[in-house]
């Protein structure tokens, strides 16, 4: 199992999910409205690097972290 966690605006408790890579999971994540609509203007990381192959392979006990973009001054 994969853990993710969905920071700042995203507002979703962290979720496991069984998938084989990034692909997968992005399709699964699709499927929640509240999710959704910051995937693709997210960054995500894997184990504290981020990610840059959506085909990247998972394994269990990744931790996966959804970084919506975020405004400061």
């Amino acid at each position: 199992m994969v853990s993710v966690e969905f920071m700042g605006p995203i507002g979703v408790e962290k979720k496991t999910f069984d998938v084989k890579n990034l692909n997968e999971l992005k399709a699964v994540l699709k499927e929640m409205p509240e999710v959704a609509k910051w995937l693709d203007i997210s960054a995500i990381a894997i184990n504290e690097v981020i990610a840059n192959n959506i085909d990247q392979e998972l394994k269990s006990g990744d931790r996966v972290v959804i970084l919506p973009p975020v405004c400061g001054g």
